[in-house]
């Protein structure tokens, strides 16, 4: 069985060429510049008719930090209501306390909300003061699927031995590490012999000059899709 390969999709053309060059899973995001924002319920529709792969889509009401209110709150448990209505596969969502930990009692309110779909904690994870710790939280949660992380760094290619440890604590459960953030097309081989990974994330390093606002490069996601495909787990 090959290594998953999800890639982050803004359009409906992003998505589609995802698909056709090999992606297993589309992240749905809107302004990519700040982390990923929740998309219009429009371009989400539109894309879960566009495609046959699972379609994730974020959750994020704003990008100033993961900590939400009661207002936040009241805003992302709508979105993700929407995004189940809509026909999506699952949610990308992520919230910590001040405490700088998982909220457990805002996502268990998620997954209520969600109402069966799968559920992965983005990378609010990277922003908590022990990942270790912080997976155990999220093995805790049998709807939490996968966790995209970056092992703490801003890029996922700094953290190898970090995303080693975590995917060894997660194997065997009911929860994937999702490895992400700075993933590059020449650098995708060692790291994956290097960490032993299920399940890889790409952003701006399958598009257009490597540009997150550019669009995906077909080309270059087939390249990933190619090797992921050779790979021996």
């Amino acid at each position: 069985m090959s290594i998953l390969l999800e890639v982050i999709a803004t359009t409906v053309a992003d998505a589609r060429l995802a698909a056709q060059a090999g992606a297993d899973r589309i992240e749905l995001v809107t302004a990519m510049g700040e982390g990923g924002l929740t998309p219009s319920v429009g371009l989400i529709e539109a894309v879960v008719a566009a495609v046959e792969i699972p379609v994730n889509v974020i959750v994020r009401p704003h990008s100033r930090s993961f900590t939400y209110d009661s207002d936040d709150y009241a805003v992302m448990l709508r979105d993700v209501r929407a995004v189940r209505a809509a026909g999506a596969n699952g949610i990308v969502i992520g919230m910590l306390n001040g405490d700088g930990e998982i909220d457990r009692d805002g996502l268990e309110r998620a997954i209520d909300a969600a109402d069966g779909l799968a559920i992965t904690f983005h990378r609010a994870f990277d922003e908590t003061r022990d990942l270790q710790k912080a997976l155990d939280v999220l093995l805790g949660f049998d709807a939490v699927t996968n966790v995209l992380t970056s092992g703490g760094q801003a890029s996922v290619l700094n953290a190898e031995d970090t995303i080693r440890e975590l995917v060894q604590q997660a194997r065997g459960s009911h929860c994937t590490v999702l490895a992400g953030a700075g993933l590059t097309v020449d650098a995708i081989e060692g790291f994956v012999t290097r960490t032993k990974v299920d399940a890889v994330h790409f952003g701006s390093g399958v598009r257009v000059g490597g540009s997150g606002l550019a669009a995906v490069d077909i080309a270059k996601v087939a390249q990933v899709r190619t090797f992921l495909n050779n790979a021996i787990e």
